[in-house]
């Protein structure tokens, strides 16, 4: 009697622990496959040096963090499209699929795609790049100050409308510049814009800018159409800023002999002695501190950061050869001038959210 009790409660405590671990091991599993990373590129990456930088800092971080941890976490680049429309179905489509505890995008209109889902989808996680969002626990967003990026790139504009011949050989006596934009939205209209006419009157209270839309962020062949157009209306610098469709103003520029001003990357190699300014964004290091800082539970969510050129997230590229060998010595002093104001606090542009 004793050793069938003895028996019973051996083969209890077997069965019991055999149950315990396959808990554990589910649960393991489970937590396994929770942890997993999307890039949702809200566009194409092709054209769009933002969501390039994106996607390789994301990416970076995901197999850095692998390699020290022995871990295999997963991540997927998702493309949106260029139909602004579909965005917030594919995101939702991503965010219901429950394969990903951690989304990562960049676009200034997605907090109020990403709001409403973090009501649906409680246990969603989303990180937000180049947008504003505040106390929302699910949702962690880091936004640039664009208004000192626009300011700076409307200085470069303004300092080369005005400039002598000689000094720059495609400048006219018009002081007439412009920026070329996919579409309008409210950073578009209420910052970069601003900032932009904010700069370059910095130089010369009598410059005019001109505002083009093309529509879309691909049409390139439209984009070509409108820089002709201004450049025929006397404008020798523009400012582009319509993804794919970028590469439209620069064939223009390179066929007519403008200048052209460029945001978010280094641009001085798409037209060597026409490209006259890059106003950088470090989006790669930046998503790669904040994918890094997820994975290793770090992350702040709730909490909306503004980064600037004095955090050393936006810089104007200054040091890259082709620009150096194609613009007068006093251009970069000027500018650079301008950027250590900003740095050291001399000039202080708030950003708007």
């Amino acid at each position: 009697m004793k050793d069938s009790f003895i028996k019973k409660n051996f083969l209890f405590c077997v069965f019991s622990l055999l149950v315990l671990c396959n808990f554990v091991l589910g649960c393991s599993k489970k937590a396994e496959k929770e942890t997993a990373v999307a890039v949702f590129v809200p566009g194409v990456i092709a054209g769009s040096p933002t969501y390039e930088m994106l996607a390789e800092g994301s990416v970076e971080a995901v197999n850095e963090y692998n390699r020290k941890s022995h871990k295999n976490i997963k991540i997927d680049v998702i493309e949106a499209g260029t139909n602004q429309a579909e965005w917030s179905s594919k995101l939702t489509a991503l965010t219901a699929s429950n394969k990903y505890s951690f989304i990562v995008s960049s676009n200034s209109s997605l907090p109020s795609i990403v709001a409403p889902l973090t009501e649906q989808f409680t246990e969603q996680k989303y990180l937000l790049l180049d947008a504003f969002l505040e106390n929302n626990k699910n949702v962690a967003t880091v936004n640039y100050n664009q208004r000192e990026q626009g300011y700076l790139t409307g200085y470069a504009a303004g300092l080369v409308t005005t400039a002598d011949s000689s000094a720059f050989a495609y400048a006219n006596s018009a002081k007439k510049i412009a920026l070329v934009a996919a579409q309008e939205y409210p950073v578009m209209n209420e910052v970069i814009l601003p900032a932009f006419i904010e700069g370059a009157k910095a130089v010369d209270s009598a410059i005019s800018v001109d505002f083009r839309i093309v529509g879309n962020w691909y049409d390139a062949s439209k984009s070509a159409d409108i820089a002709r157009s201004l450049y025929d209306d006397g404008v020798d610098v523009i400012l582009p800023i319509s993804g794919g469709a970028n590469q439209g103003v620069i064939s223009a520029a390179q066929s007519l002999k403008f200048y052209v001003t460029w945001f978010d990357d280094n641009g001085y190699a798409k037209a060597p002695g026409l490209v006259i300014s890059s106003m950088a964004l470090e989006q790669k290091k930046l998503a790669k501190e904040m994918v890094s800082a997820y994975l290793e539970n770090k992350l702040e969510f709730g909490k909306a950061k503004t980064v600037g050129i004095k955090d050393g997230y936006i810089n104007f590229v200054k040091d890259d050869p082709v620009f150096l060998e194609n613009v007068p010595s006093t251009f970069v002093e000027q500018l650079t001038a301008v950027e250590k104001d900003i740095k050291d606090g001399k000039l202080v542009l708030p950003a708007s959210n």
